[in-house]
């Protein structure tokens, strides 16, 4: 079975190194064997045994180690150390054996039992006794605690006193480092004052001064992380990971980049498509709404006139004017694509195309009154103007090129 009994003991000064005897006790007694039965086998004296079943001292109220068939078994850990983990810890500490490598004997982070040995040790010996270290961690972990703002005054007051400032929670807390340096007492995390403002029933911080914040909230915002987020769409979008890899390369010509541009007071906006490999810019006449029906119609009039080889694939944000994207890409034959939120990055020439645009249509006019024809003059002097990206070819000149090749 892998244990070699010792039957001839000898007397070693300090404790005796027991890891092996004490796994096969447990073993043994896990295997329905009774606790002196297995004491004889493994060579220990049965108050050994007793303890490694029971605890240190179970008529004080001292019992650490859990009964031995509620014992979770190594191979699935427990989320908080147990009390055999504690004592394998003692152990192996007391032997001088690194941090990193009991973590790695107990499957955790080096950092977990840092903080275990740390927190848990004898406040004057500093040695760490693993039974003690069970009963500080049962006495720390019964919930609800009580807050650090409320069962101090002079800190709550000095929070309360930043409030009425109107200063963030960040500010406060900032702001206590740097007034009481060396008391640690007088320091909380602005995340520890948000939730005194906003969890009721706790009663650390006046209602009242939650109006305070810069917000005017009197409750949290809730958000869902990115795998929560419900779709804007009631058909589910197609995200730009999916995009063939040819686009990426911009070798094949046909993958556009598209956005609007809006102007004075949101009531206006130009629709902007990109070509990616050649930089080809067309412009989408909308001067009376952005909606979706108006969005879905502009730009199947627009892409329905191009060669069937530059009609590979459309990138958009996910802005609500492209609630009908199936519509269009069934109508115009053509597959849309959507960058992740916030990642402008992903319709780089979009963008730095809508910056080139601003020179003919400044930020704060009104966009409404540019007629399709000026929007095709427009597209057209972008289309002639020599780019350093292409080489100081034209996009016109290298569209030209490819879809010569193309064909």
């Amino acid at each position: 079975m892998g244990f070699e009994i010792r039957e001839d003991r000898q007397r070693t000064r300090g404790r005796a190194k027991l890891v092996a005897e004490r796994a096969e006790y447990l073993r043994l007694v896990r295997e329905g064997m009774s606790g002196r039965q297995a004491c004889e086998v493994v060579g220990i004296n049965p108050r050994t045994g007793r303890r490694w079943q029971n605890g240190r001292n179970p008529s004080a109220g001292n019992v650490g180690a859990l009964p031995i068939a509620s014992v979770v078994p190594p191979s699935c850990p427990s989320r908080y150390l147990r009390e055999d983990d504690r004592i394998q810890i003692a152990d192996r500490f007391r032997e001088g054996t690194s941090v990193r490598a009991i973590a790695a004997e107990l499957g955790r982070s080096p950092s977990t039992i840092s903080r275990e040995i740390r927190r848990n040790r004898h406040p004057g010996s500093g040695q760490y006794r693993p039974h003690a270290a069970q009963a500080r961690a049962d006495a720390r972990r019964p919930r609800p605690k009580g807050g650090k703002i409320g069962a101090n005054p002079e800190l709550r007051h000095a929070i309360q006193a930043g409030l009425e400032l109107e200063w963030s929670p960040e500010q406060i807390s900032k702001t206590l480092l740097a007034q009481f340096p060396d008391r640690p007492e007088m320091r909380v995390s602005h995340e520890t004052i948000y939730q005194a403002l906003y969890v009721q029933g706790r009663g650390e911080l006046r209602r009242e001064l939650a109006r305070a914040l810069r917000t005017g909230r009197t409750v949290r915002k809730p958000h869902r992380r990115p795998d929560q987020r419900q779709s804007r769409f009631t058909v589910p979008m197609v995200m730009i990971s999916d995009r063939p890899a040819e686009a990426e390369d911009r070798a094949v010509p046909g993958h556009w980049e598209g956005d609007l541009i809006i102007g004075r007071g949101q009531q206006s906006q130009i629709g902007t498509l990109v070509e990616r490999a050649t930089r080809y810019v067309l412009l989408v006449h909308l001067p009376d709404s952005r909606d979706a029906e108006t969005v879905r119609d502009a730009l199947i009039t627009t892409m329905t006139t191009l060669p069937a080889e530059l009609k590979r694939s459309l990138t958009w944000d996910q802005g609500s004017e492209m609630g009908l994207h199936h519509q269009f890409s069934i109508a115009a034959d053509l597959p849309v694509y959507f960058c992740e939120p916030h990642s402008p990055w992903q319709r780089g020439s979009n963008e730095n195309t809508n910056g080139l645009l601003r020179q003919y249509f400044p930020k704060g006019t009104d966009l409404s009154i540019h007629t399709a024809e000026h929007l095709a003059a427009v597209a057209a002097r972008l289309n002639g103007r020599p780019r350093k990206t292409l080489g100081w070819e034209t996009p016109a000149e290298r569209l030209a090129k490819l879809l010569a090749i193309a064909r």
